[in-house]
Parts: C-alpha cells; structure tokens; sequence
C-alpha cells in the first residue's frame, strides 16, 4: 500500500510540523498539569452543553461531552503521524496514537493522582487517532498528484 501512498510534499511537512508542535504542547498542558479541565474552564463546558442542549441533544452531558472531546483531540495525533512518519513505516501511525494516549494515562495515574486515568480516554484518544489517520489516507489518496501508470518513452539511439 505505501506505493500508493507518495510522500508529503516538504512543504506539507513544514506545515504539519509548524502546526503540530503548539498543538502537542498544548494537549501537554491539557493533560499532564493537576488541573482537571472541568475546574480550569468550566463556564466553556457549560456553554458547550448549554448549546448542545439548545440543538436538540439533550441526552449530552458532561460525560458524553468528555468522549467526544477526546476523540476529537485525537484526530490531528493521527493525521501529524501520517504525515510526519517515513511513507514505507506507515503502519506506525496508527500505532502511535494508542501509544500517545496509553502514556498520557499512565502518566496521569502514576504522577498525577487527582487526574482521573482511564481506560475510556485511552479509547476514545486511540479511537480519535485512527480517525486522523484514515481521513489522512483518504486525503492522500484522493489529493495526491497523480503518477502515470506509463512507463516514459525512450528514444533509441540510431
């Protein structure tokens, strides 16, 4: 499959990494600092919920709301790793998210003991990067330059 699959352009690359260094740093301060979200903001998951309410999903709550999120963090783990991981070892960036989420969680468990570790973030985070890493084949797949399937002509010597 990773013939299928070309390489990202550099300036894809450049991108990805521009983007994708605040963004780890920031899911760092999310989920390695003692303080809970539900604490730091909680106005924003009110008005979250409040909002959703209004929309018609009722059944949401904070719960709900905290999968949700997780996946959807998540997602751009899994489209930086398929972008950033050499084209022929691939196959690692569906590992990688799992392996993101499983260490953030240990961490949490081991260090920080007012978080809550669980298995369920650890699901909806590997959930989330299998999502990114899917939507970024589909995109390379369908967006990718073209590489004729003719062998280029050559001229004979006379």
């Amino acid at each position: 499959m990773s013939r299928l699959l070309p390489r990202p352009r550099r300036l894809t690359r450049g991108i990805a990494l521009g983007l994708g260094i605040p963004f780890l740093l920031g899911l760092a301060l999310l989920t390695l600092t003692p303080e809970r979200v539900e604490r730091s903001m909680p106005n924003l998951l009110d008005l979250v919920l409040s909002a959703a309410h209004r929309m018609g999903w009722e059944s949401l709550d904070f719960t709900g709301l905290e999968v949700i999120a997780n996946v959807l963090v998540f997602v751009p783990i899994g489209i930086l790793a398929f972008i950033l991981v050499p084209r022929r070892l691939w196959p690692l960036a569906i590992v990688f998210g799992p392996a993101l989420s499983l260490s953030i969680e240990v961490f949490q468990r081991l260090v920080l003991p007012h978080r809550a570790a669980t298995l369920t973030d650890v699901v909806a985070n590997s959930g989330g990067a299998l999502i990114g890493v899917a939507l970024a084949i589909a995109g390379t797949l369908l967006f990718a330059p073209r590489f004729s399937q003719h062998r280029p002509s050559t001229l004979e010597a006379t």
